[in-house]
């Protein structure tokens, strides 16, 4: 298991303790990753398929392992600005400030769309059976901010708005949207608290939380 910290380092646990994983220490590129308040970057986002790991540094794009470690190579152009990474059905899905990210050969090459999105800032992005769900808005202070589903490809989107307000006033935040693989179930919160959820695969909402105190997760569980 690998975990992320601030001022992007990857910590691995080893045994009965936790191990700094130092070759992501010399990663290519890493000078270039900073953030846009001047702060040190940071791991935001890990997911894995079969034997590739995926780690997304904000802001420093999506780096990609298939070596247990070992080594680390640049996927996508750090000015994409990605928030968020995940996996499914055969693709890497990256959530970055001009839309959704979408790679079929594990990172080689992406295609991105914005198409149906009232404002292309994507920052969450889980795969939910045979839907890809985003959260976008205007931009990072939020505006025009919701919760959007589309087919695999990623190639045009939906908003949904069953059971849900016209609009949210800040960003759905990266980690706060969350759906289980086989379609089941999906979720999301708010930062005022609110939580969410689909069974038709984020055709439709209900409320099933209010007033939360300071949301930092959403994540279903089996």
């Amino acid at each position: 298991m690998i975990l992320g910290t601030s001022d992007a380092h990857l910590y691995r646990i080893a045994g009965k303790g936790v191990e700094r994983v130092r070759s992501f220490e010399r990663a290519p590129g890493r000078k270039q990753w900073f953030t846009p308040w001047g702060g040190p970057p940071e791991t935001r986002s890990i997911t894995e398929d079969r034997d590739t790991v995926y780690v997304n540094v904000h802001v420093g794009g999506v780096l990609r392992s298939s070596d247990h470690g070992e080594s680390w190579q640049p996927t996508i152009d750090i000015g994409t600005d990605i928030h968020r990474v995940t996996t499914g059905h055969g693709r890497v899905y990256a959530a970055g400030a001009q839309g959704l990210n979408v790679s079929q050969d594990k990172g080689d090459t992406w295609s991105a769309s914005h198409e149906g999105l009232k404002g292309s800032y994507c920052r969450g992005v889980t795969v939910c059976g045979d839907t890809v769900l985003v959260s976008a808005a205007d931009g990072p202070r939020g505006g025009h901010s919701g919760v959007y589903w589309s087919s695999v490809d990623g190639r045009s989107f939906e908003r949904a708005t069953q059971g849900l307000p016209d609009w949210f006033s800040h960003n759905v935040d990266s980690l706060w949207l969350d759906a289980f693989p086989n379609g089941s179930l999906a979720a999301f919160g708010t930062e005022d608290g609110n939580l969410f959820a689909s069974t038709d695969r984020g055709r439709s909402w209900s409320q099933i939380a209010r007033g939360l105190p300071g949301i930092t997760r959403v994540q279903l569980i089996t």
